[in-house]
């Protein structure tokens, strides 16, 4: 995930807990910035591309395709592993977000 996506989430976030305690927001999302569902779809999108990718060089090394390094598909799977780690972290945040603004008072 790209930090300019994670930021994008914490700023409708922030925005959205502003006007939910009653407060103004401190600026408004600029225009032209990406919708948070199209951010979360394609923070999404490239993890479960990522994780594609190296199960197919797990495969391709498997079946003994010798234009495979092991090395290279080693580094491929723990990059989709940390990728999907990552997205976990990122949704367990998100639920506690979520959890916390609802237990707001209005």
């Amino acid at each position: 995930m790209d930090t300019q996506g994670i930021e994008q989430m914490l700023s409708v976030l922030r925005t959205t807990a502003a006007q939910a305690s009653g407060k103004a927001a401190e600026s408004a999302p600029a225009a032209g910035t990406a919708d948070f569902a199209q951010v979360l779809q394609s923070s999404i999108n490239k993890v479960n591309q990522t994780q594609q990718q190296a199960d197919q060089m797990a495969e391709k090394l498997a079946a003994g395709d010798t234009s495979q390094n092991l090395h290279e598909v080693m580094i491929a799977l723990q990059t989709a592993s940390i990728s999907f780690q990552e997205m976990v972290q990122v949704r367990n945040k998100l639920v506690t977000a979520y959890q916390d603004v609802m237990n707001m008072q209005v």
